[in-house]
């Protein structure tokens, strides 16, 4: 896709109406430092436009990024920051269980997982989570350029018995750093896009 228009076009926090958007959407969870900003920066071709924190868990309401007036990126609150209060990661909680229940438009739902470690007990729940709303989560294997490329198959493997995913189930590895995986990324999402809407997203 060339990006040749974005806008931040809606924020949601916790007692916020979500929008009735008639674009599709695609949506994005991950653990708060597993790098869910950076992904979405080089998806969009910017450097900064979703906000990156040395703070874990500073996104803490869901953003809608209108790309090209052709569909959304949405970005949900990360989980699992100790120092946030149990309180907050209930209606965190519950505020990303509401998007994922009333989206009419909501196409898929891509899992970040840090590949450099197995899938902690967040990750896991948040897995089958995803999985019991009648989502099929997508995994994309964060971090890639930390680990040798003698690492990466042993690691993609450690992911998917970590979260127990089916053969068939997909992950892509990809890089923020050098924007590996950045291209399968999009292939996929417009292929998701073409199958739900019949029209290829330009």
């Amino acid at each position: 896709m060339v990006i040749k228009k974005i806008n931040l076009e809606t924020v949601c926090g916790i007692t916020s109406k979500l929008p009735d958007n008639t674009l599709p959407e695609i949506a994005f969870a991950g653990k708060s430092n597993v790098g869910k900003s950076s992904l979405i920066n080089a998806l969009m071709n910017r450097k900064s436009y979703a906000r990156i924190s040395s703070t874990p868990g500073k996104t803490q309401t869901i953003n809608f990024y209108n790309i090209n007036e052709a569909m959304y990126l949405v970005d949900l609150p990360g989980y699992g920051y100790a120092k946030v209060s149990e309180k907050e990661k209930k209606q965190w909680g519950k505020m990303i269980e509401r998007y994922l229940h009333s989206s009419k438009q909501l196409r898929a739902v891509f899992l970040l997982i840090d590949i450099r470690h197995d899938p902690s007990a967040n990750d896991r729940l948040m897995y089958e989570w995803i999985t019991a709303q009648g989502f099929a989560p997508i995994i994309i294997a964060t971090k890639l350029d930390k680990i040798k490329k003698s690492q990466v198959q042993k690691q993609i493997k450690a992911v998917r018995d970590g979260l127990g995913m089916a053969k068939e189930a997909m992950l892509l590895p990809f890089s923020a750093e050098t924007k590996q995986g950045r291209d399968a990324i999009w292939e996929l999402m417009d292929r998701i896009i073409i199958q739900e809407d019949g029209d290829r997203v330009q």
